[in-house]
């Protein structure tokens, strides 16, 4: 983790469940940027830092998969404490990382759209079957699933386990440093579709290439 070992060990704070208890899905969404992913999964140590996020926002987002309250199989993540990863599949191939958030029984969610590699590059190129360091390696939420070992299989997991956590360890964008637009995929929501509900840092080569 040589990127990481830079940093003074009185900044490699990991996130307290009390943090993504905060009921403002919106604002957690854009203080997640900046934040570092750090995965052991296959023994395969990964991080990297958050640069791309969407908020989800409960039962009267239209976007959300909970929706109206909607409770399913797949949804159950989002009805827990903030504080835990929602996985789900998309398309049937791609596995899609959330970030829980709120309270219990009201069904928020921050997806992780894009981030930059800091450290297990390696792991991460094999993983995505590449040769070279590039945007493409993890600018997506299906492209950095797959970099960091994200599965189905840490559905529900606490984001302070021994397989994944998010740290405050390196950047704190200002309101100046974030770009903000609509969501991606999600025209079916209508209205809702044009919530300014993705975050991105400005000026940044790993964000997504989606407009």
């Amino acid at each position: 983790m040589e990127n990481l070992k830079k940093i003074p060990k009185k900044e490699m704070k990991l996130l307290e469940p009390s943090y993504y208890q905060n009921e403002d899905v919106v604002y957690l969404a854009k203080d997640l940027l900046g934040k570092v992913i750090i995965t052991n999964i296959d023994n395969m140590v990964t991080s990297a830092e958050i640069v791309e996020t969407e908020a989800y926002n409960g039962i009267n987002d239209k976007a959300c998969h909970a929706y109206n309250n909607r409770r399913t199989k797949r949804t159950s993540a989002m009805y827990k404490r903030g504080g835990v990863a929602y996985v789900y599949i998309c398309y049937g191939m791609h596995h899609l990382f959330n970030v829980v958030t709120g309270r219990e029984n009201e069904p928020q969610a921050v997806l992780i759209r894009a981030v930059k590699p800091l450290d297990g590059i390696n792991a991460m190129l094999a993983r995505r079957k590449k040769n070279t360091l590039q945007r493409s390696l993890t600018a997506g939420p299906g492209a950095l699933c797959q970099a960091l070992g994200i599965t189905k299989e840490i559905n529900e997991t606490p984001l302070t386990s021994e397989l994944i956590g998010i740290y405050g360890v390196f950047n704190n964008y200002r309101e100046d440093d974030i770009q903000i637009s609509k969501r991606v995929g999600v025209a079916y929501a209508e209205d809702d579709a044009l919530l300014p509900y993705r975050f991105r840092v400005k000026g940044s080569k790993w964000t997504s290439l989606a407009k």
